[in-house]
């Protein structure tokens, strides 16, 4: 408290005695609530004045900088952005006391304003506070897109996207033996194929747009709907560092954040525009947007539109990082390859890799668990933020921090992950019994407790299906050196720096 702010006034002395026994109660409860149990602050990362670590954290990978912090200060400390305090943990333990355990005090996000623009204040699930809102476009998302149930009605549409995959792998094969294949190219196409059949009932080639007055192609559709919002998500704002600078104009970066969204906004109503009209016509195409449009009618168009664009993007992009990085891996690594391809054989034969057959595929399980873990999508979960004052790690935590989980050095702490910069499936199978591998939980790598991810199983039966068809079809090579493993961040997710390029044999 500035004690020079208080003006002074004339009072009597019985007054003056209670004020002061007044301010002193207020002292103590104030510093009692600021130190539960008397625990010791988070251990701090020193800074400079003003701008606390920012000058650190200059490249776009702080993941990369919070891990090699955790070695020197512990799986737990704290850093100061600007204005802002943030607590970072980089410990399985710590993340599951986090997400878990004191969940009820960290439940709520804190977004930078380019996160507020895009997700339209919060109006999707993956962003959301954990608050009524949340919890039913979550149960939403899940009845009818995301569940066991929904994804057994959806399972069609993985069959079509898995045959378009493979039968335009076997025609570049014949058509250019011996030349790299561009995999992302492919794939990312066919998964934004799936989700917009997932969620609008059916692929799209082009649209018109009518608030742009332009038509659209699918790639320009693609591109404003999942690679400009993923970029934006990472536009940085100084702002967001000094909140009591909120007043000052940054307009070259509003103008880009708010351009991102009115272009996605645009396409979106063009889109819902177009399926009204299916539905006028009397085409039932019983999709997500028919769900919402049926069982959801006390969302607002805002809402609605929000809701409709989430499956679009999230599926569009964290299952494209994880295969491609399991397909660089198993091409980098023939031995590894080689036998996963055996156990394919020995499980399947002449039949094709199944959802069915996962579960007697545990080499397949072991490979895609073990991606996740050493290149998983989502390096950083959405930053917390502490509301209440609460305990993480054996230290007392104030209310106003920010709670940054470092899901990338949770999966590389050295306590738990023996030797964990290798790319080795072996740690995820149980010793003694290859029939069995351990928990995906493990890794972290879809969050955990209340929040936990609602594609995961979406992403798991894509991934290995994936994974283990163009396995089983197809001898996967890098062409001379291997390509330098190296990640960019894109948006919120990490991915290969550069394309996987491989060479890819039919095999007989």
């Amino acid at each position: 408290m500035d004690m020079e702010a208080i003006p002074v006034i004339a009072i009597g002395g019985s007054t003056a005695v209670a004020i002061a026994v007044g301010l002193l109660f207020w002292f103590f409860q104030r510093h009692q609530t600021a130190q539960p149990n008397h625990l010791p602050p988070v251990p701090e990362v020193p800074g400079v004045p003003v701008l606390g670590n920012l000058l650190q954290l200059k490249e776009k990978k702080p993941y990369m900088s919070f891990t090699r912090w955790a070695e020197a200060y512990g799986p737990i400390y704290s850093i100061r952005t600007g204005a802002i305090s943030m607590v970072v943990i980089s410990s399985n333990a710590i993340a599951k006391e986090a997400l878990v355990t004191r969940f009820s005090s960290i439940s709520t996000r804190r977004l930078s304003k380019a996160l507020k623009v895009l997700t339209a204040d919060k109006t999707m699930v993956a962003m959301s506070d954990y608050n009524d809102y949340h919890k039913t476009v979550k149960r939403h998302i899940l009845t009818a897109v995301l569940g066991p149930n929904a994804q057994k009605k959806h399972r069609v549409h993985r069959d079509i996207m898995m045959e378009n995959l493979l039968n335009q792998l076997h025609t570049f094969a014949q058509k250019s033996p011996q030349q790299e294949v561009n995999l992302r190219k492919i794939f990312q196409s066919e998964l934004f194929g799936l989700a917009m059949r997932q969620t609008m009932g059916k692929d799209v080639e082009s649209i018109y747009v009518e608030d742009l007055g332009t038509t659209m192609n699918r790639d320009e559709i693609f591109q404003v709907l999942v690679v400009d919002p993923l970029m934006g998500a990472i536009e940085v704002d100084w702002r967001d560092f000094f909140p009591y600078l909120k007043w000052v104009p940054n307009r070259k970066f509003e103008n880009t954040i708010q351009q991102m969204y009115t272009r996605r906004q645009a396409v979106m109503k063009a889109l819902i525009q177009e399926h009204r009209k299916r539905i006028a016509s009397g085409e039932n195409l019983n999709s997500y947007i028919d769900y919402l449009l049926s069982e959801a009618q006390t969302l607002s168009e805002k809402e609605l539109l929000m809701s409709l664009w989430e499956p679009i993007i999230e599926s569009s992009d964290t299952t494209m990082v994880t295969t491609e990085w399991a397909m660089y891996e198993l091409a980098k690594n023939p031995k590894i390859q080689d036998r996963l391809y055996r156990e394919i054989q020995q499980v399947c034969g002449s039949e094709k890799v199944t959802e069915e057959k996962l579960a007697q595929l545990p080499y397949l399980n072991a490979i895609f668990h073990e991606t996740l873990r050493r290149h998983g999508p989502v390096p950083i979960i959405p930053l917390r933020y502490v509301h209440e004052d609460t305990v993480l790690g054996g230290y007392r935590v104030p209310a106003g921090t920010e709670i940054a989980v470092n899901i990338y050095g949770c999966n590389m702490e050295k306590v738990v992950w023996e030797n964990p910069e290798e790319w080795n499936p072996e740690r995820f199978m149980v010793e003694g019994d290859e029939t069995q591998s351990l928990e995906l939980q493990k890794t972290m790598a879809f969050g955990g407790g209340k929040r936990v991810c609602a594609g995961s199983l979406q992403a798991m039966l894509i991934s290995c299906i994936g994974i283990g068809r163009m396995v089983q079809e197809f001898e996967w090579k890098l062409k001379g050196k291997a390509a330098q493993e190296d990640v960019n961040t894109l948006g919120l997710t990490t991915q290969m720096l550069h394309p996987l390029h491989a060479i890819i044999i039919p095999r007989k």
